[in-house]
């Protein structure tokens, strides 16, 4: 990379720092070793990484899963993620089975449907209620917006805005989002319609990585946005599910931090194992605001690989598209 290219890239770090990533440093705590920050307009406190709930239904063992989770809240952290829909249920029921034995207050608890309708969206939100054993859960999110009729069915006739504000008003919920990560034009969509409702989500849940910076950009496109409406930003895909390390341009430490330093609420990380979690857990440990230029020296590492999002499958690929495989979920 020539020195021009280098200077170009510090600038635009530097321009996208100026505008946002101040405001999310400033509302960094700490307790041991992890580190905390503010979940947008929702007011709660949550810690700088989540446990995704993908991840703890892919051990054979149960109990295996079970202890990823406990291990995570008894290390500070407090950010569940999950799925109505992750391993058929399996996840859920796993993370509920965790959460007994007073974990649950100690706990953000998070958790997705695909319910594109109103009946659909309470049917599978009671599902996880009990799966996950709790009167409620903290934050629902409507997961994977990909399509572009999505938005549309969300805020449609009988929709699924319906659902989730109902689900509020009956205290099953405390606080609504939405998730995507196939385009950024959807995610744009859906705060677009919710303007035009007169509704504000309190979180949405996107890629942010290394590569993400370079190629169709959530970072760039829809994080700004977000943050103008006090949003809580959900970075996930710090790996593009192990992808982006494959690639041989980033370490994981390098990944993580650089999801980190953007003005994120929390990053969701997948611990299939306990070593995935110990990484996780060094990575906030030893994680301090980076500097404009090595933000720049990671991008600089990553833009030739990430030019046409080959290393971001969920982009690119049809592989991470559960719904689209089973389109009976969104109702």
């Amino acid at each position: 990379m020539t020195r021009r290219k280098f200077l170009a890239l510090v600038a635009r770090a530097a321009a996208f720092a100026s505008v946002s990533i101040g405001k999310a440093m400033a509302a960094i705590s700490r307790g041991g070793g992890m580190q905390y920050r503010t979940l947008g307009r929702t007011g709660a406190r949550v810690s700088l990484i989540g446990i995704g709930g993908y991840h703890i239904g892919e051990p054979r063992e149960e109990r295996d899963g079970i202890a990823i989770v406990r291990t995570a809240i008894d290390n500070g952290v407090t950010f569940m993620d999950n799925s109505w829909d992750y391993h058929l249920g399996e996840s859920e029921r796993r993370m509920g089975k965790a959460l007994q034995d007073g974990y649950r207050q100690k706990v953000f608890l998070m958790t997705k449907v695909d319910g594109r309708t109103r009946t659909t969206l309470e049917w599978q939100l009671d599902q996880s209620l009990k799966r996950l054993q709790t009167d409620h859960v903290d934050l629902l999110q409507i997961h994977e917006v990909i399509r572009e009729n999505d938005p549309d069915r969300v805020f449609g006739p009988d929709g699924a805005i319906e659902g989730l504000i109902a689900a509020k008003k009956a205290g099953k919920i405390r606080f609504f989002g939405f998730t995507g990560h196939k385009t950024p034009a959807m995610l744009l969509k859906t705060i677009r319609l919710a303007d035009q409702h007169g509704v504000i989500f309190d979180t949405v849940q996107m890629p942010l990585n290394v590569m993400d910076a370079h190629y169709d950009s959530f970072q760039h496109q829809v994080m700004p946005e977000a943050l103008k409406r006090n949003m809580g930003v959900i970075g996930m895909k710090a790996f593009g599910d192990n992808f982006i390390l494959q690639s041989g341009t980033v370490t994981p430490v390098e990944a993580l931090h650089y999801t980190m330093n953007l003005p994120i609420s929390t990053l969701v990380t997948g611990c299939d194992w306990m070593e995935f979690l110990r990484q996780a857990l060094d990575a906030v440990n030893t994680f301090r605001p980076m500097s404009e230029a090595q933000v720049a020296t990671i991008l600089a590492k990553t833009q030739e690989a990430a030019a046409n999002g080959q290393y971001e499958y969920y982009k690119t690929r049809d592989t991470f598209d559960g719904t689209a495989r089973n389109l009976r979920w969104l109702g």
